[in-house]
């Protein structure tokens, strides 16, 4: 497995589920069969059992994840911000390697003219198809046309034309997140929970089609399957629903799975926290490519390592989620929202209210449903110090500000129909 490197003959297929939170797939211990490809996936493969994302929001947790910086230093927190040029990227890495790079998206929020496109030679939206008409169902604020049969449709045209090269190919699926799904893939009920669930089974199905047109032709034996999410979805357990507008652990606890071209017997789980923003420098590492511009995260090999050796999970691993509170409101001063991992404590604290923060004991109370900063003041001021000191720290290595765009009339209507509030 550590050896992989040494081959020279891998692709790299990326598969981002939009608005995936582990807890609800089977192999993260869900009791209903929401995921089994991406179980089988997990169980000769990688699974990270304990691993969050850097945000609640798409943008800003895409750039997180893509740059390995945490969102204090990628500097992208809000809805006119722009990933800079300067930062490297994985696909430009790969690029530059010799691999064909292609991204195949239909999240408004990862378009090109947000920065998101660089080092993919080919970075498409593909068109909405008229055939594939599933059941869309309370979400009546989410319009956006299509569904991931498109993004399909489109993977396979790719393969067709490249999969004879070495390839980088990112595929960003969004019918989870617009809470799609067909008659026959309603297993579980119709309660917004249930609806979700219903997706994930329909998006879990979708996958399964994509691994086997990689076997039909021969190249599942040669291709690297990295699977995560940008954030969770919440269903009222901190009174709200959706995402982008707190950072609880229901909308950061995502999962990351690493399946590679044999199989694991048995699967790799590694216990210790990780983070999105420690995906691409462990990838890149596993695949002996040129590493990211001075991340944030790192690459969790010697964790993986370990695991198969059967050794402990490293303790105190901390990790950072962000966001602003304002970042759909333009008009507005920036409110960030910072979550703090440190060990088994969780502290949210929020700039906007300092005096209200929220401390939880992850270990004792994984829902994060009983705050104790009675009980433990002196962790509270410990961990506020953490994240003041974090949003205060150092800017991205490419230096210079965080350049903005003016979102035009379509843009906006565009991103609404995803159902967010941007004004």
């Amino acid at each position: 497995m550590l050896a992989f490197a040494e081959r020279d003959d891998f692709n790299v297929l990326f598969i981002l589920v939009d608005t995936l939170r582990a807890d609800h797939l089977s192999v993260y211990g869900y009791e209903r069969d929401t995921s089994p490809v991406m179980t089988g996936l997990a169980n000769n493969g990688v699974r990270f059992s304990r691993h969050v994302s850097q945000s609640s929001w798409t943008k800003c947790s895409m750039a997180s994840l893509w740059s390995g910086l945490n969102p204090a230093r990628s500097g992208v927190t809000r809805a006119p911000h722009v990933l800079a040029e300067g930062a490297k990227l994985p696909a430009e890495i790969f690029r530059d390697a010799g691999f064909r790079t292609a991204g195949i998206w239909r999240n408004g929020w990862i378009a090109p003219n947000f920065g998101f496109g660089q080092g993919f030679q080919n970075y498409t939206q593909p068109k909405p198809s008229p055939r594939d008409r599933p059941a869309i169902r309370q979400a009546p604020n989410m319009t956006l046309a299509g569904s991931d049969v498109d993004i399909l449709r489109s993977t396979f045209s790719f393969l067709r034309s490249y999969g004879n090269e070495r390839w980088f190919l990112y595929l960003h699926m969004m019918d989870l997140h617009q809470y799609v799904y067909s008659a026959d893939e309603a297993l579980f009920g119709t309660s917004y929970l249930d609806i979700y669930d219903n997706s994930i089974r329909r998006v879990d199905g979708l996958i399964g089609h994509v691994l086997d047109e990689l076997t039909d032709r021969g190249l599942r034996e040669k291709t690297l399957i990295v699977l995560a999410s940008d954030h969770g979805e919440a269903f009222g357990e901190h009174g709200s629903e959706g995402h982008a507008r707190d950072i609880y652990g229901e909308v950061t606890t995502t999962p990351f799975i690493l399946s590679f071209p044999f199989r694991l017997e048995p699967g790799i789980v590694v216990e210790g926290r990780t983070a999105n923003v420690d995906l691409w420098p462990t990838v890149l590492d596993l695949t002996g490519m040129e590493s990211l511009l001075d991340p944030d995260g790192r690459s969790r090999l010697p964790e993986m390592g370990a695991a198969y050796r059967g050794e402990p999970a490293p303790e105190n691993v901390s990790a950072f989620a962000l966001l602003d509170e304002t970042w759909g409101r333009d008009r507005e001063e920036p409110a960030p929202l910072v979550g703090v991992y440190q060990g088994p404590w969780r502290l949210i604290h929020s700039t906007a209210r300092p005096e209200q923060p929220q401390l939880f004991h992850k270990d004792d109370d994984p829902r994060e449903l009983r705050n104790l900063i009675e009980e433990h003041p002196d962790m509270v001021e410990e961990l506020q110090r953490v994240a003041i000191q974090h949003l205060e720290g150092p800017s991205a290595p490419w230096g210079g500000e965080t350049e903005s765009i003016q979102l035009d009339d379509l843009q906006i209507e565009q991103l609404r129909a995803l159902g967010y509030g941007v004004r």
